[in-house]
């Protein structure tokens, strides 16, 4: 796969999961935070930041 195919897909998808996090957040009524940013720019490590976080406690980087 070419280099320019290649970060058009991963663009793509990256674009695709955060609005899915978007559109989880806003049907669960869940705060999506920053995570549909993080999202676009570390994919799936953004998708599983948004599930496994819980934001509670000292921890919380935002």
């Amino acid at each position: 796969m070419e280099t320019v195919s290649f970060l058009l897909a991963m663009a793509v998808a990256n674009v695709g999961f955060a609005v899915v996090i978007v559109a989880h957040a806003t049907l669960t009524d869940h705060d999506a935070g920053r995570w549909p940013y993080l999202t676009l720019v570390l994919g799936l490590a953004g998708v599983a930041g948004y599930l496994l976080y819980d934001g509670i406690g000292p921890s919380d980087p935002f």
